[in-house]
């Protein structure tokens, strides 16, 4: 009894281990999106509310309710007996009108969609900005690793140097100074991490993820033509899908609304029993005319129809103005991060400028003048490379 009960915690803890591994274990960004959008607490309940208004849109299209009544009546005398009255009927609008309402909510639906579709990019496009930040600093780290080592390498070399007599503390403490700074931005860095992982954390509905990736996967490629990208990118926008079916809704409304001046109509059974057994069968029909129910509706509806088009009209000019705002930086992103790589693959000579400081053919102040600028211009160049990626990623919202 005993080992089973043994065996049974150490299978629960081996599928713990597993289960853990699997959520905690380093994804890539494309990964990361697909995980974020399954275990999104805002986007399944965006999901659900879409529903919701889908099902408040239908209901507005139903019958009333039938209706039942029965009146009894006694005579005043005796030998008069009773009558009575029971009517069954049922009221509906004109017919035509529960076809337009149909087609009205087929496109206050695809508004519904385009609303969750909004929100999901908005969600997404979070995410995939935060992993680009990761992709950076997992980068930065790296270097700032090689900083650190460098810096440790040539601490231990002058700490020794000044046991033998052959350095002296002022250029110990340069070198103790630059191992100081080399620490705390590792810290920091770390930091800037550790607070990115826990908004994606966040945006996974507070499953812990990782992410590791130090290279930019994505296949953008900078659109060297605007106005045919605009066009691609305007059509393809959840945002203007939304604007344009609640343009659309407003179209048909104003045709509900001027339909809606057709008569409702009433039809029913009516049947008059008697004491004496007598008792008379009938139809019951009737007609209402929305003399003033549906005054000032169609106008209403037009007001709403011209204030949808206009903004449609506003948000083009507007998406437009900053669509070419990001196109224009990332452009200028990409020349100057081009300018730096080429520059750059050229300028990797920390390990000739260790020899060298060791060997004492160059001063202290040299290497440090070379060692600054070397770090200080490849930090620029991957802040450079993550700008114009969370541009193009802005560019490119759209295909979220």
């Amino acid at each position: 009894m005993l080992r089973k009960q043994i065996f049974t915690i150490a299978l629960c803890i081996g599928f713990s281990a597993a289960f853990s591994q699997e959520v905690c274990r380093p994804q890539t960004m494309d990964e990361m999106l697909q995980l974020i959008e399954q275990n999104n607490k805002d986007l399944k309940a965006g999901a659900s509310q879409t529903e919701a208004f889908k099902w408040q849109a239908r209901t507005e299209n139903n019958l009333p309710d039938p209706e039942v009544t029965y009146s009894h009546q006694w005579g005043n005398k005796e030998g008069m007996g009773f009558t009575g009255e029971l009517i069954a009927s049922q009221s509906f609008n004109f017919p035509t009108l529960y076809a337009q309402r149909n087609k009205l909510n087929e496109s206050r639906f695809r508004s519904f969609d385009a609303q969750y579709a909004t929100s999901r990019q908005q969600i997404l496009l979070q995410a995939q900005q935060a992993c680009l930040d990761l992709i950076y600093l997992n980068q930065l780290q790296a270097l700032l690793d090689e900083r650190l080592a460098n810096a440790e390498a040539l601490s231990r070399f002058y700490a020794s140097q000044l046991e033998k007599g052959s350095a002296n503390v002022i250029e110990t403490n340069k070198i103790d100074l630059e191992l100081l700074n080399a620490r705390n931005e590792v810290r920091q860095n770390e930091a800037a991490r550790q607070a990115k992982l826990e908004e994606l954390t966040a945006l996974n509905g507070g499953i812990p993820v990782a992410f590791a990736d130090t290279v930019y996967r994505s296949a953008w490629e900078y659109p060297s033509d605007f106005e045919a990208f605009k066009i691609e990118a305007l059509a393809s926008l959840p945002e203007m899908q939304a604007l344009q079916s609640e343009q659309a809704a407003a179209s048909r409304s104003v045709t509900v609304s001027k339909q809606q001046w057709l008569p409702n109509l009433t039809l029913g059974y009516r049947m008059n029993p008697s004491s004496g057994g007598e008792r008379y069968n009938g139809v019951l029909v009737g007609i209402s005319i929305p003399l003033f129910s549906n005054r000032g509706k169609v106008k209403q509806a037009k007001a709403e129809r011209f204030y949808a088009e206009t903004k449609v009209q506003s948000f083009t000019d507007t998406e437009t103005a900053a669509l070419r705002q990001v196109w224009v930086q990332a452009g200028k992103l990409k020349v100057s991060a081009d300018e730096y790589a080429s520059v750059l693959q050229k300028q990797n000579n920390i390990a000739l400028l260790n020899k060298a400081i060791q060997a004492g053919q160059i001063s202290m102040i040299e290497y440090f003048v070379n060692v600054t600028t070397f770090y200080q211009s490849m930090q620029n160049y991957l802040q450079l490379q993550n700008e114009y990626q969370k541009a193009m990623a802005q560019l490119y919202r759209f295909r979220l």
